[in-house]
């Protein structure tokens, strides 16, 4: 059986509640599996653009007094905030895996700074008592109560990236990935801030790594389906061993694309009548998870526009889109007024209906001012006075 790329915009639209919006952020996250976190704004814009009712407020909410959402590290060694449900299904598919090599690598890098693994161990379990007395602390409160976390570690001397690393920056990332913290409110600032408290994480339940990694790509292809298996590898960072195993745990059924063989679930095959989504358009952020979920990418997104949308890293920057295809970037200028351009005609209809777009994302927006982290050629254009 055959998908064509207007049935997968389609079903982009629909599923990734761009054309058919959330009523929560809960409902939001889990349309994309997850919202990419690196970037602590890409949250809050990637839920406001599928929420009915965008703002700030319900994303905290969730995100730090109903903990429904939450912040983690896991594939690809990104963070992400996902649906509380699905921690365990990140932590034991992917999250685990890259806690040993990043423990190994830590250990390897403060060696000759005389860090081994009974100190590191020392220093978590300190730190763990400090967080069971105080409930939540900023990394400079815990090194406060804790000054190993303080040390600086000179790493790569000789070299001409020679410099030192502090044993916080690297110890509570790890004892993250281990499954003992978790990410918490804010420190101070407004909603785009990048600083935390932390917290005791709650008690993960247990999953087999196999059981865990066939989850995560059901979830994947109820979301992304059809996609190839060198998209879900990409995706996950997994080895194709893994990524074909989970395939055949899920029963995934090939179907042919324009990229070469992808996959759906069994349940998940076109009808005869697939659901149209109607005209739409949106402004996606930065690192958004739509943009991001494929390796290949020609079928919403033209080679063509990709220097102007993506960094030297592979970062995308601040989409347009307009009925399941990329076709303009956007950005804030210091004022607070969001504009955009096209890269190509995209007509008088798709023009009004992102210029709503645009008016509706600085109306929630009230006034706060956002900066991707990550930022792009078209990006740095746009936002100039």
């Amino acid at each position: 059986m055959r998908i064509t790329t207007p049935q997968r915009r389609a079903r982009l639209a629909l599923r990734h509640r761009l054309a058919r919006k959330a009523a929560t952020p809960e409902e939001a996250a889990a349309a994309v599996v997850a919202l990419h976190g690196t970037d602590p704004a890409t949250v809050f814009l990637s839920a406001g653009a599928r929420l009915a009712a965008p703002g700030a407020e319900p994303v905290e909410r969730a995100l730090y007094t109903d903990r429904t959402l939450v912040r983690m590290t896991g594939m690809r060694r990104t963070i992400f905030v996902v649906p509380a449900e699905l921690v365990p299904v990140v932590h034991h598919s992917s999250g685990l895996a890259i806690a040993r090599k990043e423990r190994a690598a830590t250990l390897k890098l403060f060696g000759a700074g005389g860090w081994d693994e009974a100190r590191l161990k020392d220093v978590e379990a300190s730190v763990l008592k400090a967080l069971a007395e105080t409930g939540e602390a900023s990394a400079a409160e815990l090194g406060a109560r804790e000054p190993r976390l303080r040390e600086q570690v000179r790493v790569a001397v000789g070299k001409p990236y020679e410099g030192v690393v502090s044993v916080g920056s690297r110890l509570l990332f790890l004892m993250a990935l281990d499954g003992l913290l978790v990410r918490r409110a804010r420190v101070s600032g407004t909603w785009v801030s990048g600083t935390h408290l932390w917290g005791l994480a709650p008690a993960i339940a247990e999953l087999a790594v196999h059981e865990a990694q066939a989850e995560l790509v059901r979830r994947w292809l109820a979301a992304f389906g059809p996609g190839t298996e060198a998209d879900l590898k990409w995706w996950t960072g997994w080895t194709l061993k893994d990524v074909r195993a989970a395939l055949a745990a899920t029963g995934a059924v090939a179907v042919e694309l324009d990229e070469g063989t992808g996959y759906v679930l069994p349940d998940d095959l076109p009808g005869d009548a697939e659901q149209d989504p109607g005209p739409w358009a949106a402004l996606l952020p930065a690192l958004d998870p739509t943009p991001m979920g494929w390796q290949a990418r020609d079928w919403y997104l033209p080679q063509e526009h990709r220097a102007e949308l993506f960094d030297r890293s592979g970062n995308v920057g601040p989409t347009v889109w307009w009925e399941g295809r990329v076709v303009g970037g956007w950005a804030q200028r210091p004022g607070g007024e969001i504009v955009w351009r096209p890269l190509s005609d995209v007509g008088a209809e798709a023009s009004a209906a992102i210029e709503a777009e645009a008016a509706g994302l600085a109306a929630w927006l009230g006034g706060i001012r956002v900066t991707p982290r990550f930022r792009t050629p078209l990006e740095r254009e746009l936002s100039k006075p």
